[in-house]
């Protein structure tokens, strides 16, 4: 099992990202994604979650409006479209898969995680 971060990196405020989660050795089609972030000396917390068909997603009100989740099940791949950033959205963000996963915040209940990419939002 993979999970692939990528697209991460060093961005303005008030900028754009898009992640990519590019997933491997499981199946895809039956999976919940999440995305996570961990900031430096913070928990790590749930930032938006996708059911494994498509048809629901969630997001915590700090990222409401400004991020959004889709994915793309031929390809095996989420991605997490981030506008208009903020300083305080600095973290490593991590996309996870699970099975049995309720697609609301917190989003408890992960199987696989990915290592994880840095995105770094200067003021």
């Amino acid at each position: 099992v993979q999970l692939v971060e990528s697209g991460g990196g060093l961005v303005q405020a008030g900028g754009s990202l898009r992640l990519s989660c590019a997933a491997s050795g499981f199946t895809f089609d039956d999976y919940a994604i999440g995305w996570f972030r961990q900031a430096p000396g913070k928990e790590r917390e749930g930032v938006s979650c996708i059911s494994s068909s498509d048809d629901n997603t969630d997001y915590p009100d700090s990222v409401k409006g400004r991020f959004t989740i889709s994915r793309d099940n031929t390809k095996n791949t989420v991605y997490l479209q981030m506008n208009s950033l903020k300083p305080e959205d600095t973290a490593v963000y991590y996309c996870a898969a699970g099975l049995r996963v309720g697609v609301i915040w917190p989003y408890y209940g992960m199987d696989y995680w990915g290592k994880g990419t840095l995105v770094t939002v200067s003021s």
